[in-house]
C-alpha cells in the first residue's frame, strides 16, 4: 500500500483499534484484587490479564462493522458543507470491504 493514500491508512488504523478493543477483556471477566498495598500484585506482567483471541468470523465481523458505521454516518451527512467527509466516509467503507472480498477477479 502506498504511504500516500490517506484514507486506506485512516480506515485501517480505526479498524486496527477497534479489533485490539475487541480483544480486550471486559472488566467483570478480570479477576479484582484487594485494594491494601500489600495485597497488590508484584512483579513485571503481575497486573496483565489474557486478551481474547477472535476467530476469523469475529474479525470479519468487527471489519463490516467498521465499514457499515461509515456508510450509516456517511449516509447521515446529507448538508453540501458535509460532502466531502461523506465522500471520504464511503471511500474508507470501500476499503474494508475490498479487503473482506479480496481482489477483483479472485472470488
Amino acid at each position: 500500500m502506498r504511504a500516500r493514500d490517506k484514507t486506506a491508512v485512516s480506515a485501517l488504523r480505526a479498524t486496527l483499534a477497534a479489533l485490539d478493543n475487541a480483544e480486550a477483556v471486559p472488566v467483570e471477566e478480570v479477576e479484582l484484587r484487594g485494594v491494601a498495598l500489600e495485597q497488590s500484585p508484584v512483579g513485571v506482567g503481575a497486573t496483565e490479564a489474557a486478551r481474547r483471541e477472535l476467530s476469523e468470523r469475529g474479525v470479519v465481523d468487527v471489519v463490516r462493522a467498521e465499514a457499515a458505521e461509515r456508510l450509516e454516518v456517511a449516509a447521515q451527512l446529507t448538508a453540501p458543507a458535509h460532502a466531502d467527509r461523506a465522500a471520504r466516509l464511503r471511500a474508507e467503507a470501500a476499503v474494508l470491504l475490498r479487503f473482506l472480498d479480496g481482489p477483483p477477479g479472485t472470488a
